[in-house]
């Protein structure tokens, strides 16, 4: 009788367990079918996406081809651009000073950096995080280079002498001078170079190992080219989808790192969520002031298109009733976005810029909620 009473403990634990298993293979099956009938589609070589529930990875995958021309295939340890989801470190390494009472938010960035425009010195950090300074933009609109295109030094001096864009506050324009001046405070904070800052106080707390700063044409271990269909035509500035899949060459400034230049892989970025939303890298306070919407001074929010609809301190935020989600992207290559109400986050990175990741991976949440 008593062997019959364990037997039947040990059956109902089983059945018990099989359920969630169950749960977990048909939400595979469906982000997998997704994820192969849209790299079809779109003609995306290769791919990383996994899963966070409950700070827990629930799934890991690799898809496709990381270099095309040698048929390498996509593994755990490939490593993607992601671009302007740079930003997010910058911004948390702002918070984490400011957790150390070197900075507020609100102050003028002339207290701490010197030699400003006249113009610039009463925008705050928080407009610089926000992208709502109205300061020139140092890219050049129309090239894949520095404003002059004599690099970025000779680009900071020519910058400095542009008119600002409109009155600080009163619009939003996503421009990678703001993040140059972060750097700047960074630095100046931090006691060194503002790689160094972040890898030491949020690479390594996290266990990210991989992860770089870097170019495109760099040669690093288990690093995937970027590829593309668009190429710009030099005259218009406009991006033109061609046929031909093409290597994408990028060049991330060295005082522009604040901005984009970080390789990485799906799996480390996990990492550095789960240390982020378990409180490692900066308090739940710091961590909901950085997720806040910034409004402009007619109450108005700052957004970009589509689902991405309001802007925070670095993090673009979908604003909405149900499944709110902070979004960062990065070359229209690489996504992942945090649900903070649903404990859930997914992150998705590719080798094909040019495509609309964010909606992917919102597309890929709706199997889990």
């Amino acid at each position: 009788m008593k062997n019959c009473l364990i037997l039947i403990v040990l059956i109902s634990f089983f059945s018990c367990k099989k359920e969630p298993n169950n749960s977990t293979s048909t939400e595979k099956f469906k982000v997998l079918n997704y994820l192969e009938k849209i790299m079809e589609k779109e003609g995306i070589p290769g791919l990383q996406v996994t899963v966070i529930k409950n700070n827990k990875i629930i799934l890991s995958e690799n898809l496709g081809i990381a270099n095309v021309p040698f048929s390498v295939a996509v593994k755990e340890n490939t490593i993607f651009s992601i671009n302007s989801i740079a930003k997010v470190f910058a911004s948390t390494a702002i918070l984490q000073l400011e957790e150390r009472n070197k900075l507020v938010l609100s102050d003028s960035i002339s207290k701490h950096i010197s030699n400003l425009p006249n113009k610039w010195r009463s925008i705050t950090i928080r407009q610089l995080l926000s992208h709502t300074s109205g300061l020139p933009d140092i890219e050049d609109p129309y090239k894949d280079e520095l404003i002059g295109g004599k690099g970025q030094y000779s680009a900071w001096v020519a910058v400095q002498k542009m008119p600002l864009q409109f009155k600080s506050g009163e619009e939003f324009n996503y421009n990678a001078t703001n993040y140059l001046l972060i750097q700047k405070i960074i630095e100046k904070h931090g006691n060194v170079p503002f790689e160094e800052f972040v890898k030491t106080n949020q690479f390594d707390v996290a266990g990210m190992k991989q992860t770089i700063y870097g170019n495109s044409f760099d040669v690093k271990e288990n690093k995937s080219p970027t590829y593309c269909y668009y190429y710009k035509d030099k005259t218009t500035g406009e991006d033109i989808k061609g046929t031909n899949l093409i290597e994408v060459n990028e060049e991330f400034p060295t005082n522009l790192r604040a901005d984009a230049g970080v390789f990485t892989t799906a799996n480390e970025m996990a990492k550095w969520v789960i240390s982020l939303q378990s409180g490692k890298l900066l308090q739940k306070a710091s961590i909901d002031k950085m997720w806040t919407p910034v409004k402009l001074n007619n109450g108005k929010y700052g957004d970009f298109t589509g689902i991405l609809n309001t802007y925070a301190l670095g993090w673009p935020v979908i604003k909405r009733e149900k499944h709110l989600g902070v979004s960062p992207f990065g070359g229209g290559r690489a996504s992942f976005t945090i649900y903070p109400k649903d404990n859930l986050s997914i992150i998705l990175f590719t080798n094909l810029s040019g495509i609309p990741t964010y909606e992917m991976v919102d597309e890929i949440s709706k199997f889990y909620f």
